[in-house]
């Protein structure tokens, strides 16, 4: 079952910290090139633990739409 939340990083304020990676209970984030975090919208069940936690702020959970990525 899809959840009806997902989380969307912004890889502009992103410091690639790993927080958030080591906060996922379902491990649908890592860190790009060592540069920013990336979801899996397939494996996020959009519990917002991620977004908590982010010291940045950089992550937002949303509503999942039909074709959503959360690059």
């Amino acid at each position: 079952m899809i959840s009806k939340s997902v989380a969307k990083f912004n890889p502009l304020i992103c410091v690639a910290c790993g927080a958030c990676v080591k906060e996922c209970p379902r491990e649908a984030i890592s860190i790009y090139k060592g540069c920013y975090a990336v979801g899996n919208a397939e494996q996020c069940v959009g519990c917002g633990k991620c977004a908590k936690i982010c010291p940045g702020g950089c992550i937002e959970i949303l509503e999942r739409r039909a074709g959503y990525e959360s690059k």
